[in-house]
């Protein structure tokens, strides 16, 4: 729900209903809305608005582009020594406060505090690569091709880009793309969702205590309109995005149509696959982490177990009774699982258990009316298990996007593989066998764009890159990794010649060497 307000006066951020409203982040400045839109913004656990966020319309689209073409010039020229350096202190910083950005975390989507900071620390590691930035953006260089004549490539930034971050993890996926973009010397508008707003603009901050020039980083707050404006921008070079297969598929198609590179990261529906020779309480632990960590809402959650008879039964007994151990609630208060984000994705996922039901499905763990550590009217649902999942069941084919863990039985590892590989996603996958060939076969086979061997949730390493398969991707390029800072660059080839006073005079003939 959006509401109208007054337009707050330039320099101040005027709260709504004696609630703080989020302003933008523009030229190293808060800039507060200007449009008279904004949402509400959420304390999960609590079920209360805290606070409100401005929406951006046009003319503030505008200006944080405007501000960000004007960065651009002085950024790019600035020498590659000083970006690193503003790029290490940023660094520092993070790593000094990011117990304060885990708080802004917590409060805002949900998820428990040792959660947020493990987010946190994944998103470092992207900044930690984009520290040793030189050594990545290197050109080449042919000497002598011709008689006199040298070739070589040098590495430009694009100019503006733009960055579009989905809510579930609110600091590391924008940390997946502007440290990158911002190191090799492009200059970002960032719009994060509007449910937990608050991180990019403490991000934001951090980089300009760190010594970042204004306009070079800007955060503008935003729905549809906001990512509309990015994505048809002329000024705008590039969009970077992760989020659902039919946003991702709508970001991809638009901003291509209008130019652009693009980056477009969907959804998933990530399978674990059990031989009978694994170890099925390294199994039980994994399917818990993969399964109910951050309540679910992670495009590398793993949502079915596909066993290979006859581990099932077993297997089932052991993750039930590691379920009945966990304690949902307050991400504050030590829990091992917090709320989902909103009330209405609550609802949502809570209704694929009907479903289920209706489809056949045994319900083993229902984690509807969960006690928790937190407040009754926190957006609540506890982890969920359910077995026999019929293939044909929305359960199955649908990404859920929740605490909700199937499991399907097969009787081979063939009929497994072919069972992943029928699926329209291939963003994560897993095997846990013992067996190493077992591994090495899945590897090869599996049409899936990362892949887990005895691991439940295979998030590269910021040196390699992040990226699935069909429709969890639209275009090639990844992000983070090698692939990031190809993404961000375009190559100039030049052709070099410095004549002495013997040139052979005019030539209309085609070059040759």
């Amino acid at each position: 729900m959006t509401t109208t307000t007054p337009s707050a006066s330039p320099g101040t951020a005027a709260g709504v209903d004696g609630l703080p409203l989020v302003a933008h982040w523009i030229d190293n400045a808060e800039v507060p809305g200007a449009s008279g839109r904004t949402a509400p913004v959420f304390d999960p656990a609590l079920g209360v608005e805290t606070k409100r966020v401005s929406l951006a319309d046009q003319s503030e689209i505008d200006a944080a582009v405007a501000s960000a073409a004007r960065a651009f010039p002085a950024w790019r020229d600035l020498s590659i020594t000083k970006r690193q350096q503003i790029m290490f202190r940023f660094r520092e910083l993070l790593n000094e406060r990011k117990g304060e950005l885990a708080e802004i975390l917590t409060a805002e989507h949900g998820k428990v505090l040792s959660d947020a900071l493990g987010e946190i620390t994944r998103g470092l590691e992207v900044v930690e690569l984009a520290t040793g930035f030189p050594h990545l953006v290197k050109g080449e260089f042919s000497q002598q091709v011709s008689t006199g004549v040298d070739v070589y490539s040098t590495k430009a930034p694009l100019g503006v880009v733009g960055v579009i971050s989905p809510f579930n993890f609110p600091a590391m996926v924008p940390m997946w793309f502007f440290p990158i973009a911002i190191a090799v010397g492009n200059t970002v508008v960032l719009k994060p969702s509007e449910k937990d707003p608050s991180s990019a603009m403490f991000l934001a901050r951090l980089f300009a205590e760190a010594g970042l020039p204004e306009g070079v980083f800007n955060v503008l707050h935003g729905d549809k309109e906001a990512v509309d404006g990015l994505l048809t921008h002329p000024k705008v070079k590039s969009i970077s995005f992760v989020g659902s297969t039919p946003i991702a598929q709508y970001i991809y198609e638009t901003a291509a149509k209008h130019g652009k590179r693009v980056q477009a990261l969907g959804g998933a529906k990530n399978h674990m696959l059990v031989l009978p020779d694994a170890d099925l309480d390294l199994v039980a632990d994994s399917a818990i982490n993969a399964g109910f960590g951050s309540a679910g809402e992670r495009c590398m959650a793993i949502s079915v177990v596909v066993a290979v008879e006859p581990v099932a039964d077993e297997l089932i007994e052991k993750i039930t009774a590691r379920m009945s151990g966990l304690t949902v609630g307050d991400g504050r208060r030590s829990c091992d699982m917090g709320p989902l984000v909103t009330e209405q994705h609550r609802d949502k996922v809570a209704s694929y258990i009907d479903i289920a039901l209706e489809d056949g499905a045994d319900v083993v763990v229902d984690g509807r009316g969960v006690e928790v550590d937190g407040e009754a009217d926190g957006f609540w649902l506890g982890p969920t298990l359910i077995d026999k999942v019929p293939l044909t069941s929305r359960v199955y084919t649908e990404e859920i996007f929740g605490p909700v863990l199937s499991v399907v039985r097969v009787a081979s590892y063939e009929e497994g593989v072919a069972l992943i590989n029928a699926g329209a996603f291939g963003n994560g996958t897993a095997i846990f066998t013992n067996d190493g060939g077992a591994a090495r076969r899945f590897q090869a086979e599996i049409e899936v764009g990362m892949i887990g061997i005895n691991v439940p949730i295979p998030v590269p390493v910021a040196y390699y890159s992040f990226g699935g398969f069909k429709d969890s991707i639209f275009g090639s390029d990844k992000a983070y990794g090698l692939q990031g800072f190809e993404f961000f660059t375009r190559e100039k080839a030049i052709t070099s010649r410095w004549l002495d006073p013997s040139h052979g005079g005019v030539d209309l003939g085609f070059p040759q060497n």
